[in-house]
């Protein structure tokens, strides 16, 4: 893929952005043939983080170039010293590992957090329902600080069409009516933590798949956050092992 004219991000855009130097020297370490050029600040070239990454840009031949105006036209902050360009791409999920499912998130902040909690966790592999967040969304990837270009993650047109490619995971949905407790589930490998909408959650259907989970907590409050509940159950999964 040739090198766009730039703008602003747009999702029907066959490319996106990296901003920032974390985000980008995880784009080169995972990802580094999809990048297309990496535009730097001038005021950031003596940076340890624009050092590295100029420095692999020169061994692995790929296209950097100093521009401040370019990157003050298609950043959202201004304290961006470093932006990498990449064309967007198409994973597979593995069989016979866990699965992160999300059923139609919405919030970017949110489908970030959770892409560099399973990092931290060694979950890498999420599926998305549609609807859901665009995770080529530069918010999104600077939410995950890089981590997004080391997970494996693909879109789905429904929760039927995912269990009909991946009939081995046993299903564990996470809802506040869930049938057992999470400190009462014995995970089953390969398993699919199923997570619904941050504002609706699952509906009552969900039960009718797999075990439903539920997180015990006070009464002072309604539900735990999208990327908390996650979180937790990938912890108390970790913790086990």
């Amino acid at each position: 893929m040739q090198l766009p004219k730039l703008k602003r991000y747009q999702k029907k855009y066959d490319f996106s952005y990296a901003f920032g130097a974390y985000p980008v020297l995880d784009l080169l370490k995972y990802r580094k043939e999809k990048v297309l050029k990496i535009f730097v600040k001038s005021e950031g070239l003596q940076s340890d983080g624009i050092s590295e990454i100029s420095e692999i840009c020169k061994k692995e031949n790929i296209s950097f170039e100093e521009n401040n105006r370019l990157i003050d036209k298609i950043a959202y902050k201004e304290n961006t010293y470093v932006v990498g360009v990449f064309e967007k791409y198409e994973c597979i999920l593995e069989q016979n590992e866990n699965h992160i499912v999300l059923v139609n998130p919405s919030n970017a902040g949110n489908l970030g957090t959770i892409i560099r909690t399973m990092i931290g966790f060694d979950f890498r592999n999420l599926a998305i329902i549609k609807p859901g967040v665009d995770i080529f969304d530069p918010l999104v990837v600077r939410s995950t600080m890089g981590a997004l270009f080391g997970i494996n993650f693909k879109y789905f047109e429904s929760f039927k069409g995912y269990t009909e490619a991946y009939k081995a995971h046993n299903l564990y949905p996470f809802m506040l009516d869930g049938a057992k407790n999470i400190l009462d589930i014995d995970f089953k490998e390969p398993f699919s933590f199923v997570q619904g909408n941050e504002g609706k959650g699952l509906d009552a259907g969900f039960k009718d798949f797999g075990e439903s989970i539920y997180i015990p907590h006070s009464e002072k409050i309604d539900s735990l956050n999208l990327s908390v509940a996650t979180a937790i159950g990938m912890w108390e999964y970790s913790r086990r092992k």
